[in-house]
C-alpha cells in the first residue's frame, strides 16, 4: 500500500461510516473512507454517529496505527485454560482428547497399548506427555501430521521416543525442502486415503487437494464424530489474515463446503480457544461468501486512475496500487456494518481478507 492512499484515507474523517451505510458504489467519495483517527474514535473503536447513520465501527488501513481493537464477541470465548499447567484437557470421546492453550489445538488418541498424537505444536508440545499422563501410562507410539507448517508440528522432536509418522505425500514433500529436525520426516506416507487402526480404534486420514497448503489433511476420528481440518474454519473468529495464508484461494473455499456438508458432530480447527459446530461453519461459509461479492462489486465499480494525480498515470505501478486500495476500501466498507460485531478480530483482518479475494478473483 502506497504512503500516498495512507494519507488520504486517514483524511478521510468520519465518512467512513457514511459510506459503509449507503453510498459504497459512489466512484471517488467512499474509495478513500477508511478510518477516522485513533482519538477520535470510542474505546470500542466506533466512531460516533453522525448525518443521521447509526454508528459504524471504523477499520484502520494497514500501516495505520490502531487506537484499541474491536471488543470479542461472546461466541469467540472458550472454556478458561490452567495457567500452572499451560493447556486445557478436553474429553471428546471413546478415548479421543483435545489438548488446547487457547491459541492452538491438537489431539491424541489413547488405545489398549499406545496413544496416537495428531499435531504438536511448539508452544505446548514439551507439555503433551504430561497431558497424556493425565489418562494414561501408555507411550506415544504414532504420530500424525495435518500438516507441515512449524506452528503445527515443529514440536515433534521434543516428544522424544521412535513413533511412527504418518502425513500425507506433500506434507513428506514439503519437510524434506525443510529439513527441520525439529519436523521429523513422515515414515508412513499416503496420496489420498489412510486408515489408521490400533487396538480397535481407527483414524481416518484424508485428502482433499490444496487449499490451505498441499498436504493438508481431514482427520475424521468415526467412533466419537470429530473431525479434525487445520487452519480453514476458526469457530468465532475472522480466518488468519488472508485466509489463514491459504495457498489456493478457491480450493480454500472449496474445501470449507466440504466440511460444512459433511457428518460430524464436533470440529477441531487447529486454533482459537474452543471447538466447532456446523453453526460455526456456517457463518464463516458465509462471511466468504460475503468477502467474495463484496469485493466482486468493488471491482466491477471501481476504474483505474479515477482520481489520482495525473502526474502519476505514467507509472503504471503507482496506477495498479491505487486502484487496488481503492478497490480493497470498498470491500472493507461493505462487510463491516454486518460483520465487525459478529466475528471476532474482524478488524485484525478484514483488510487481508479484502485484499486476497481481490487478487484471486482476477488472476486464479
Amino acid at each position: 500500500m502506497s504512503d500516498t492512499s495512507t494519507v488520504d484515507r486517514r483524511s478521510c474523517g468520519g465518512a467512513a461510516a457514511v459510506c459503509g451505510m449507503g453510498a459504497l458504489l459512489l466512484a471517488g467519495i467512499c474509495a478513500t473512507s477508511v478510518k477516522v483517527a485513533a482519538q477520535d474514535t470510542s474505546p470500542g473503536g466506533a466512531p460516533a454517529a453522525s448525518d443521521g447513520y447509526p454508528p459504524v465501527p471504523s477499520i484502520p488501513a494497514i500501516g495505520v496505527r490502531n487506537g484499541r481493537y474491536l471488543d470479542l464477541p461472546p461466541a469467540a470465548e472458550g472454556p478458561p485454560v490452567d495457567p500452572a499447567k499451560g493447556y486445557r484437557l478436553q474429553d471428546l470421546g471413546a478415548g479421543l482428547y483435545l489438548i488446547t492453550d487457547g491459541i492452538y489445538q491438537s489431539m491424541f488418541l489413547v488405545y489398549d497399548r499406545g496413544v496416537v498424537v495428531i499435531d504438536a505444536p511448539p508452544d505446548y508440545a514439551a507439555r503433551i506427555p504430561q497431558a497424556i499422563a493425565e489418562v494414561t501410562h501408555n507411550p506415544i507410539t504414532h504420530l500424525v501430521y495435518s500438516h507441515s507448517h512449524i506452528d503445527h508440528i515443529g514440536g515433534a522432536g521434543s516428544l522424544g521416543g521412535h513413533p511412527v509418522i504418518i502425513a500425507q505425500q506433500e506434507t513428506r514433500r514439503l519437510l524434506e525442502r525443510a529439513g527441520d529436525p525439529n519436523r521429523p520426516l513422515p515414515t508412513v506416507t499416503f496420496t489420498d486415503r489412510y486408515v489408521l487402526r490400533v487396538g480397535g480404534k481407527a483414524l481416518e486420514l484424508s485428502y482433499h487437494g490444496d487449499g490451505h497448503e498441499p498436504g493438508n489433511t481431514f482427520i475424521y476420528a468415526p467412533a466419537q464424530r470429530v473431525l479434525m481440518v487445520v487452519d480453514l474454519v476458526f469457530p468465532g473468529w475472522m480466518p488468519w489474515r488472508r485466509f489463514a495464508v491459504a495457498h489456493d484461494i478457491p480450493g480454500y473455499f472449496a474445501q470449507v463446503e466440504e466440511i460444512r456438508k459433511m457428518s460430524w458432530q464436533i470440529l477441531v480447527g487447529g486454533h482459537v480457544a474452543r471447538t466447532g459446530t456446523h453453526a460455526d461453519v456456517e457463518v464463516q461459509s458465509e462471511f466468504m461468501r460475503d468477502v467474495k461479492q463484496a469485493a466482486a462489486m468493488a471491482l466491477a465499480n471501481t476504474r483505474p486512475a479515477e482520481g489520482m494525480d495525473p502526474r502519476d498515470r505514467a507509472n503504471p505501478w503507482a496506477v495498479f496500487d491505487n486502484y487496488i486500495d481503492r478497490v480493497a476500501t470498498r470491500c472493507v466498507d461493505t462487510l463491516t456494518p454486518k460483520w465487525s460485531t459478529r466475528l471476532a478480530a474482524f478488524d485484525v483482518y478484514v483488510w487481508d481478507q479484502c485484499y486476497a479475494m481481490e487478487q484471486s478473483l482476477r488472476i486464479d
